[in-house]
């Protein structure tokens, strides 16, 4: 990653709020990390104890329903298996 600065509003666009939190997607961060989401996933499936217990979840159907149903406009759009979303306060670190 660079020392580029990431706009607000590039954040804000990318942040929701589910269960009283807000949170992003994996494939956001990943994004803003310049990384596969893929390569994210596993980072954190591997590395899983530098993590606090509240830096991610996974949606149960219904979440992940009323989610994807936010997108249906969109084509470009494609949630595979249910993604992971990170709190806004792992986030900013």
């Amino acid at each position: 990653m660079s020392d580029t600065v990431i706009p607000v509003e590039r954040i804000e666009r990318a942040t929701y709020l589910i269960r009283g939190q807000k949170v992003m997607l994996d494939r956001d961060l990943a994004v803003l990390y310049g990384v596969e989401t893929k390569a994210l996933k596993q980072a954190v499936r591997r590395n899983s104890k530098r993590f606090p217990d509240d830096f991610a979840f996974v949606l149960d159907r219904k979440e992940f329903a009323t989610l994807r149903s936010h997108f249906v406009t969109s084509k470009s759009l494609y949630f595979g298996l249910s993604p992971f979303l990170t709190s806004q306060k792992i986030m900013i670190i």
